[in-house]
């Protein structure tokens, strides 16, 4: 039998398990979402809160990746939705998949394939931001900006026309600028005094961060210096036993710095509210930096150039973060830096705001438009009132594609 007929059979069949399906749950659907780390989930778990409101559709959650940490890589998801083994899943059907990184789970009876990302700092460009590999089989690619969407098309990624296309923004961000959230509130929330300056410390991960090379000083510095101190570390950054930590059990060696000055090290998968709470942001060269752009206040950057080598960050995306920062190279760099950004706020201010536009289209609404699409692909009627839609924007996600390619 030729691959082209193979592949002719397994589209019929796929077509006529769809059928069946629909004829005898007309209205019902099931998504299910895969990820590989916490972080990764919180980049779709809006969206998924938004589903769940629907009582149409069943989700499931997998790690294709890690199966064995699925318990811990979705421990932030409501505990009723089920945690699949890969093999478990691969016996049912999906009406879409969604997932926000290069995962790949294997799914027989087919379904519509949805990659939402995971960051926008231009790291591994070659993998993320202009990869060498096509992305073609993904039946919907939710762009946050129209850069990416650029460097995907001018990559060979994929075709200018390409129906997958569409200009969604960043969902976990929304948050940070639809008045949700306030500083003072996520602080009290927490039981955290809101009256003395807090700076948040959000280095990235690999051996080359900031973290492996002066973490414990700029910590120890900023406690000192009677700060607020919040950590927030990457998750690839808290095992001990591999090499992105440098063999060191940081929260372990921080906590007890952390507790003089009474800060706290965050947990959380999502920092979204703790950027909020924050007056400052330290870090190296990371999405959430970038994300930190949208509440227009002080960011320190300590450059670290092997960082930046080892990474295959993007040279654009490091003059980017340059641009809108102040730029330090060591833990006393960091005092002085915090120091002058708290006292004048002002400086890059302009720089911040028109960078945080270019990055995360139309901010505060993303969800709405991811929401609206996945509607869309499993051809199912948007409940009459959803949840944080206001009506007028109900238009916004008809024609993304042709608006992203217009601009």
């Amino acid at each position: 039998m030729s691959a082209r007929l193979l592949s002719s059979l397994v589209r019929a069949a796929r077509a006529a398990d769809v059928r069946v399906h629909r004829a005898l749950s007309p209205v019902a659907r099931a998504v299910i979402f895969d990820a590989r780390s916490a972080m990764e989930y919180g980049m779709m778990a809006p969206v998924h809160q938004r589903l769940l409101a629907d009582g149409r559709i069943r989700t499931s959650l997998v790690s294709s990746a890690r199966p064995g940490r699925a318990q811990e890589i979705f421990r932030e998801a409501p505990a009723d939705v089920p945690r699949l083994a890969p093999r478990e899943a691969m016996l049912k059907r999906y009406d879409a998949y969604v997932a926000a990184d290069l995962v790949w789970a294997a799914l027989p009876r087919g379904t519509r394939r949805v990659q939402m990302f995971h960051g926008v700092a231009g790291k591994f460009s070659r993998e993320y931001d202009r990869p060498d590999a096509s992305m073609r089989q993904w039946d919907r690619l939710f762009f946050i900006n129209r850069r990416r969407l650029r460097n995907y098309i001018d990559s060979g990624a994929i075709d200018r026309d390409s129906p997958a296309i569409r200009l969604v923004g960043m969902p976990k961000s929304d948050c940070l600028v639809d008045g949700s959230l306030n500083r003072n509130g996520v602080l009290e929330a927490h039981g955290v005094d809101s009256s003395r300056p807090t700076v948040l410390y959000a280095p990235t991960w690999t051996r080359f961060s900031s973290l492996n090379a002066m973490g414990e000083d700029v910590v120890r510095g900023l406690v000192d210096a009677g700060y607020r101190v919040l950590v927030k570390l990457h998750e690839l950054s808290l095992d001990p036993a591999v090499v992105n930590s440098g063999g060191v059990d940081w929260p372990a060696r921080l906590r007890p710095i952390l507790a003089r000055g009474r800060g706290r090290l965050i947990t959380a998968a999502d920092a979204s509210p703790w950027l909020v709470a924050s007056d400052a942001l330290v870090t190296d060269h990371s999405s959430i930096g970038f994300e930190y752009l949208l509440l227009d206040r002080p960011l320190i950057r300590i450059e670290m150039p092997d960082l930046i080598a080892g990474s295959d960050i993007g040279r654009e995306y490091v003059e980017m973060m340059a641009s809108v920062s102040t730029t330090v190279h060591s833990a006393a760099g960091v005092l002085d830096a915090v120091e002058r950004g708290l006292s004048d706020p002002t400086p890059l201010s302009t720089a911040r705001r028109e960078l945080a536009g270019d990055l995360f289209h139309d901010p505060g609404h993303a969800t709405d438009r991811a929401v609206q699409e996945l509607y869309a692909l499993m051809d199912l009627p948007e409940p009459a009132v959803a949840v944080g839609q206001a009506p007028a924007r109900a238009h916004e996600a008809t024609g993304s594609r042709e608006r992203a390619l217009s601009r």
